[in-house]
């Protein structure tokens, strides 16, 4: 795992040896968030269906208290950011390459206490997506 700073915003990166399709599925996942995402007690989308651009739903935190959320970037199997209460929030990305892929989680340049909770989340990540493919 290593930090750097991608797309002018601070991040957590980790390489792993997995299809960046099974760790993607892990990212679109609702009902995996609380299982990778130390600040995620639930989640779900006002609409049924992907998560997309423009889609918004819930998110819980630990203590219970829904939050709204809306995708503010998308791009199908690579990348997902959103503004969580109004708030840009973190930016999920997917890097193919050779040997499998890396998963980089950014914060907002002003939240970088933030990246100690991706580096929760970028191992807890790789093994459910490890599960998936196993």
């Amino acid at each position: 795992m290593r930090l750097g700073f991608r797309h002018r915003m601070p991040t957590v990166e980790l390489s792993m040896s997995l299809p960046s399709d099974a760790v993607w599925d892990v990212l679109v996942d609702l009902t995996s968030w609380p299982k990778w995402g130390p600040t995620v007690a639930g989640a779900e989308l006002d609409d049924p269906g992907p998560l997309k651009l423009g889609a918004r739903g819930k998110v819980w935190t630990p203590v219970g208290v829904p939050l709204p959320f809306e995708i503010n970037e998308f791009i199908d199997g690579r990348v997902w950011a959103w503004r969580v209460a109004g708030v840009p929030a973190t930016r999920h990305e997917v890097i193919p390459t050779r040997g499998g892929c890396v998963l980089s989680m950014a914060v907002p340049v002003w939240a970088p206490a933030y990246l100690s909770i991706m580096a929760i989340a970028v191992p807890r990540i790789e093994r459910l997506a490890a599960e998936r493919v196993s």
